[in-house]
């Protein structure tokens, strides 16, 4: 006999599907400038020696969210209220970097929660959307036909676990005349590390792009300057419940069309304080 809260948890999911690809996408994008590592930084947990020169555009939370032009309250966006006391702010807040180099996408979060929650309802494999994870949604090369994770589009999942299981580090993607096809990212082609301290944790992570965006699109050439690919993150927090909020950063969801641009850019020096 299945569980009732699983029926209503997968009853949630497919409703979501749904009516994410049924609205109407926003005909907007943002244009988010990624620079180029010159220096390969080791994958310790601590962003210090690339965060600098890696794209940020800040902390991100809920009342952030809530004045971009992807935002859809209830749907898209959302936390969801446990018992947990304290403002919404304290719910989750994370900053995000990325970069890449002739090798790697590298990505990095730094993030504040009131909850770890990494046990989805089913244990199922495929579904870190059920888990406290960030997901870098990736279309490369990007493109401007709407695709549902079909060729030259990937996400890459990380859960915020630290026994570190293989479903912790997932790869969904497509490929020609396939849609959806759910797998952990290849051991050889991952490296991350994951710090946690009560529920916040950092993530610093790189992936090759050969044997995963190269995969996905056999389109995809080593990266240049000037390359456009899409980006979108998604940050799941469930926070106890089945399915539970989460974040959904440049973007509205599975449609590629509404990721961000992501423009490949040279290196980038740090921000420089200036005495007058």
């Amino acid at each position: 006999m299945i569980h009732s809260s699983l029926v209503s948890a997968v009853m949630l999911l497919l409703c979501h599907l749904a009516c994410a690809q049924d609205a109407p996408r926003p005909t907007q994008t943002v244009k988010l400038f990624v620079p180029f590592l010159e220096s390969e930084p080791i994958i310790d947990g601590v962003l210090d020696d690339w965060m600098d020169h890696a794209f940020n555009d800040g902390t991100w939370d809920i009342n952030r969210l809530r004045h971009t032009f992807w935002y859809d309250e209830g749907r898209r966006n959302r936390l969801t209220d446990h018992g947990e006391s304290g403002h919404p702010d304290d719910d989750l807040s994370a900053r995000y970097y990325v970069a890449w180099d002739k090798t790697y996408l590298y990505f990095g979060a730094i993030v504040k929660d009131n909850v770890n929650d990494v046990q989805a309802p089913d244990g199922a494999a495929k579904a870190w959307y059920f888990r406290d994870s960030i997901c870098f949604f990736v279309e490369a090369p990007r493109d401007e036909a709407p695709e549902f994770f079909g060729q030259g589009d990937n996400a890459f999942c990380f859960t915020a676990d630290v026994k570190r299981p293989p479903h912790a580090a997932w790869w969904r993607h497509g490929a020609a005349g396939e849609t959806y096809l759910e797998e952990p990212i290849p051991a050889d082609a991952v490296d991350y590390v994951l710090i946690l301290d009560g529920a916040d944790f950092v993530l610093e992570a790189r992936v090759a792009m050969a044997p995963t965006l190269g995969v996905s699109d056999p389109r995809w050439q080593p990266p240049q300057i000037g390359d456009l690919y899409g980006l979108e993150i998604v940050h799941c927090d469930p926070d106890g419940g089945p399915y539970g909020g989460h974040f959904m950063i440049y973007g509205t969801g599975d449609d590629d069309a509404t990721w961000a641009r992501m423009v490949l850019v040279g290196p980038q020096a740090p921000i420089e304080r200036r005495s007058e």
